[in-house]
């Protein structure tokens, strides 16, 4: 897991969020295949922002391009697409989970193997990473980097399986976590879900040329069609002669993470044929039921908690105001040189809107809070601004426990709720009242209900402690709790 120091809080006003994971694109058997993968990653860009890459194949030898920034400052020249010939490639944006932010471990992993290159890009995170890694060096395995992607690669070099895909499912199911690998070799396009569905993965299709994507939005951008969802622990092996699904796991309930619906989509894709817009406006409503305040004015944090701020607006009759101005043209690598222009760090990202806050009691709505010091700054802005009362509403419950699936999420002990009772987070973070939505309200908002406190349609682990895997590396131990089909399925 990547977690980030309290030193960084300081300098950061990007540290006290969720970081998104990584965004996968492929396509296969189009003359634009390069250009067509770069649009599709703009599309994912907000599910990772430190590194960009493409690689494609031509028929005849792959060709690379990976960059750290953003994907317009890699893509934008025609001369990089150019370099990037061939009607089959695949691309990644990433932030980084595991590795640090070094060129060599920006995706898609490039190696050549025997029977020819594979190119992987990977959106989750293996919670046997660390373990696999130190047990294939210890045989003798030379890396590369230090993404726990490698790992993949180097499985299926050493499988002595004839064919290749029975090479890369041999791998697979040697791996433990949450993954959406997306592969490519000189005659195949190949798509992986973890046998639980925790990361997302999808079919589409484009002048009837296949995809592989992480959200639908990758697909609208180039006008392609959606066709399904890649199921849980499904191979998809896409080639000339049409498209393969092969099941190589038993059969267990699909458990999504919850954060595709509360934070990580983008609003405008559909997951399960839900609207990830509707799902959070209806999260806002279901906490403006359960938490209601009287207010003049509801005021959303920007971006993500825009739409459970209208849910929660239109649920109380109270009027919705943007509060709160964000600027969209902040770099993460902004240094603020002296403490006192460290402590402005998050109004380079966020404004005060005097007019619509001043003398006025608000409702502040945001999507989650980790370690707390953004939401305080947030909190003081509005003070500053002449609120008069702030009650500060969280669309989602709190978040006690990390994340190893490909979340960055900070270790326990600096998780804000984990630690806090709600009256000390309250007076923490400086508001007048402070209140979160409840795991059951977050089901029905969803549109399901929890049995027993048991909810077993979603992965929820960050709220519930309830991991859906083993969890190797972070135990210390190569000892795993198998995962019980009849188990997943109740």
């Amino acid at each position: 897991m990547h977690s980030t120091t309290e030193t960084e809080d300081a300098f950061d006003p990007y540290a006290d969020r969720l970081r998104e994971e990584c965004g996968v694109f492929g396509i296969f058997g189009h003359p634009d295949a390069a250009a067509l993968t770069a649009l599709g990653l703009h599309a994912l860009q907000h599910r990772g922002q430190e590194a960009a890459g493409i690689v494609s194949f031509d028929g005849a030898r792959f060709q690379s391009e990976r960059r750290l920034g953003l994907v317009g400052d890699a893509f934008s020249e025609a001369s990089v697409i150019e370099k990037l010939q061939g009607s089959q490639a695949i691309g990644h944006v990433r932030y980084s989970t595991t590795g640090e932010t070094i060129l060599r471990n920006v995706q898609p992993l490039f190696a050549e193997l025997h029977g020819g290159g594979f190119a992987v890009a990977h959106n989750g995170n293996l919670t046997n990473g660390l373990t696999l890694r130190r047990n294939l060096v210890r045989d003798g395995a030379i890396y590369q980097s230090t993404s726990d992607t490698e790992v993949l690669l180097h499985l299926v070099a050493r499988s002595r399986q004839p064919r290749f895909i029975e090479r890369f499912v041999e791998a697979i199911r040697q791996i433990e976590g949450a993954y959406a690998f997306v592969g490519l070799t000189n005659k195949k396009l190949i798509g992986a879900r973890d046998p639980l569905g925790i990361r997302p993965l999808v079919l589409g299709e484009l002048d009837g040329c296949p995809i592989l994507t992480s959200e639908t939005c990758a697909l609208d951008i180039i006008g392609a069609k959606f066709v399904r969802e890649v199921e849980n622990g499904e191979v998809v092996v896409i080639s000339e002669s049409g498209i393969e699904s092969r099941k190589p796991f038993p059969p267990m309930r699909e458990r999504p993470c919850i954060f595709e619906y509360i934070y990580f989509a983008r609003p405008d894709s559909i997951v399960k044929g839900r609207s990830i817009y509707e799902r959070r406006k209806a999260m806002g409503a279901q906490l403006a039921l359960e938490a209601p305040a009287h207010a003049d004015v509801i005021v959303p944090v920007p971006d993500s908690g825009v739409p459970a701020a209208l849910g929660f607006a239109q649920a109380s009759g109270i009027p919705f105001e943007l509060g709160i101005i964000r600027n969209h043209y902040v770099g993460r690598t902004f240094i603020e040189p002296t403490q006192k222009v460290r402590e402005l760090g998050v109004k380079l990202k966020h404004s005060a809107n005097r007019s619509v806050v001043e003398g006025k009691s608000i409702v502040l709505v945001d999507d989650s809070i980790v370690r707390g010091t953004t939401s305080l700054k947030i909190v003081k802005m509005m003070r500053e601004a002449g609120a008069k009362e702030i009650h500060f509403r969280i669309s989602a419950p709190p978040i006690n426990h990390p994340d190893y699936y490909g979340i960055d999420t900070p270790d326990r002990e600096k998780l804000l709720a984990a630690t806090h009772s709600l009256d000390e987070m309250r007076q923490f973070v400086g508001a007048d009242s402070l209140a979160f939505l409840s795991v059951d309200g977050l089901y029905r908002a969803m549109g399901h209900e929890r049995r027993d406190g048991v909810c077993p349609q979603y992965a929820d682990h960050c709220f519930t402690g309830d991991y859906p895997t083993s969890l190797t590396d972070a135990s210390g131990t190569i000892a795993r709790r198998t995962i019980s089909p009849t188990r997943e399925a109740g």
